[in-house]
């Protein structure tokens, strides 16, 4: 039986253990920099910036989903949907539907025009499965990321 729930502060380790387990998925699993202390002050502090749900089955541990507010200038307030994970043993049982829509009925309660996400290219079951919602890509765009060195050397030009 499935049942969804928010991650408080008590299920850091958890949390932090669910996201390298999809970070080993996407085989990212070096690129995972994040502490615990690091989720437990950015998602449980005074600010937070993340919320996050769990999924479990039967009691166990299946999956989680982690999003944020963000702002679009055309369509005010939105979630981006950062991290959906179902684990390998728990899929095909309507768990990431089930989070998504979780997700979904957050976003209507907190008064948001749309939810945004990415998903790996080569994750064929996923895009079939938000295809099947009714989700759009937006393969016009491209997605852009500055970190790193690149980002330390932006931050240090001369304005």
């Amino acid at each position: 039986m499935l049942s969804i729930r928010p991650a408080t502060v008590n299920d850091v380790p958890l949390l932090r253990t669910l996201i390298r387990e999809l970070a080993e998925y996407e085989h990212e699993l070096d690129s995972v920099l994040i502490t615990e202390s690091e989720l437990a002050r950015d998602g449980f502090g005074n600010d937070p910036k993340f919320c996050a749900l769990l999924a479990e089955w039967d009691g166990q541990a299946a999956g989680y989903a982690l999003f944020f507010d963000f702002y679009s200038t055309w369509r005010g307030r939105q979630l981006f949907l950062e991290d959906l994970f179902v684990r390998p043993q728990f899929r095909g049982k309507g768990i990431g539907k089930g989070l998504l829509i979780k997700v979904a009925r957050l976003s209507q309660e907190e008064g948001c025009s749309g939810m945004r996400w990415e998903v790996l290219g080569w994750n064929q079951s996923a895009i079939d499965m938000y295809r099947s919602l009714g989700a759009d890509f937006l393969d016009d765009w491209k997605l852009v990321l500055l970190k790193d060195q690149a980002l330390r050397d932006m931050a240090e030009r001369a304005l």
